[in-house]
């Protein structure tokens, strides 16, 4: 039975409010124009990506899945989006960074078995994933924008996916090396901005819905992982149909899971207590 509807969640990595807000030129336009709908998004603590992404998912909090460091990593035991969709016969895809895999499909990740898979019994699908081993200041070690725009388009038209996930790190890693206020990171953003530009349009034709959001913010220093409105604060803008909440409303990072959920038409487990934000 086909789900109710299709939808794409896109992840910038560590992207604050401000830096949404003044540099995405192209998704603030969608706005002006009344093409989308955009809120201020809050992250869970700690504001570190690895538990942000585990609870995006899972709609828990880390001090529930277990996932407390990027270095805390294991399979998580709770729900998922991924999981659900599966449960309900939609088709799942992911184009990210490896950590999702280990948390939502198996862990640990094997760079062989797990770089790419088609799995039709999922819980992700299909999944296409990047390690950026060796990562540091000096080489971020991150695939190019475009590169994963042009996969996430892909599985959308290959397969058919009813859900995707797209995440990023390019800029997280850009702000870790020259924080959030200087030209190379307005640079940064304006370049990721304009790609995104060029796949948004296609992926609303195609009928899917769209979040773009962060996983948390980031501060002028290049950190992250603390109780600060810079650090715990990103945008989130909603391109579809439903009922949203008050402009000036602040969307809680439990909210996701259970709203991509209602969006699809399947039901959210006991396990996600937050309401959807969408009705």
């Amino acid at each position: 039975m086909p789900l109710q509807s299709k939808l794409l969640l896109i992840i910038l990595d560590g992207v604050p409010w401000r830096n949404f807000r003044r540099l995405f030129g192209n998704l603030e336009g969608f706005v002006q124009n009344g093409d989308a709908r955009v809120w201020k998004h809050r992250s869970v603590l700690p504001s570190i990506s690895g538990p942000c992404y585990a609870s995006i998912h899972t709609g828990v909090a880390p001090q529930a899945h277990g996932v407390l460091a990027n270095e805390i990593r294991h399979r998580v035991q709770y729900p998922d989006i991924f999981s659900e969709v599966t449960r309900a016969g939609g088709k799942t895809g992911a184009v990210t960074h490896s950590y999702w895999s280990e948390f939502f499909n198996r862990h640990p990740f094997d760079l062989v078995r797990d770089i790419e898979y088609d799995e039709p019994d999922g819980p992700i699908t299909h999944g296409r994933f990047h390690t950026m081993t060796g990562y540091g200041r000096d080489n971020q070690m991150t695939p190019c924008d475009v590169d994963l725009f042009a996969t996430l388009t892909m599985l959308t038209k290959r397969f058919g996916i009813d859900y995707g996930i797209l995440h990023t790190c390019t800029l997280d890693s850009m702000g870790h090396r020259f924080g959030h206020d200087c030209l190379q990171m307005d640079n940064a953003c304006l370049a990721m901005d304009s790609m995104l530009a060029a796949f948004l349009p296609g992926w609303l034709a195609a009928g899917y819905e769209v979040i773009v959001t962060a996983d948390h913010g980031q501060t002028d220093r290049g950190t992250h992982g603390g109780h600060e409105d810079m650090q715990q604060e990103t945008a989130l803008y909603w391109f579809g149909g439903g009922n949203g909440p008050v402009s000036d409303a602040t969307i809680d990072q439990l909210q996701l899971a259970p709203t991509v959920l209602s969006r699809l038409g399947v039901p959210a487990p006991d396990s996600m207590k937050a309401k959807p934000f969408l009705t």
